[in-house]
């Protein structure tokens, strides 16, 4: 099995058995000497996610809406994760909900790495806090101009 891991793997120090592989904006994350010794320890594979996935990660993530929460690097490790998912059974170790969110929508099976892990399978949309009404997306609402706010709008068990 192949475990692609998040910069919270090493910061946390948590021991996994198994191939373990991460992508260089994991490895720039972990600033303390600790958190990349322990990446050192573990003869992890630092391999760049190619673009081909990342632009699906993308695609998954704008229908879900988490795209606002995630990072550059979240959307590396989700495209690592994606590209070995096709080939092999393979893990994604990470605490971020939303990488876990885009993760399971991808078909990508999730471990926490210390926190626990989703319950739930999310789509997000925007809710205007002036006039209640509902889009896929934005700040300002387009009606009444006042802001909005993000609020699940459907979901599903994680497995």
């Amino acid at each position: 099995m192949i475990h692609i891991a998040d910069a919270s793997l090493f910061i946390i120090r948590k021991r996994i058995e198994g191939n373990i592989i991460t992508v260089p904006s994991v490895f720039e994350e972990l600033r303390d000497e600790n958190s990349r010794t322990i990446l050192e320890l573990m003869n992890v594979r630092i391999e760049p996610p190619l673009q081909s996935f990342k632009k699906k990660v993308k695609t998954k993530a704008g229908i879900t809406r988490d795209s606002e929460e995630l990072s550059d690097t979240d959307i590396d490790i989700l495209a690592k994760a994606l590209e070995y998912s096709e080939r092999e059974e393979t893990v994604l170790v990470t605490d971020d909900f939303a990488v876990q969110n885009t993760a399971l929508q991808l078909g990508i099976k999730v471990m926490p790495a210390g926190q626990r892990k989703i319950k739930d399978v999310l789509i997000w949309e925007k809710q205007c806090i002036g006039c209640k009404r509902r889009f896929p997306q934005g700040d300002e609402c387009p009606v009444c101009g006042s802001p909005m706010k993000k609020r699940r709008k459907s979901a599903g068990k994680s497995g």
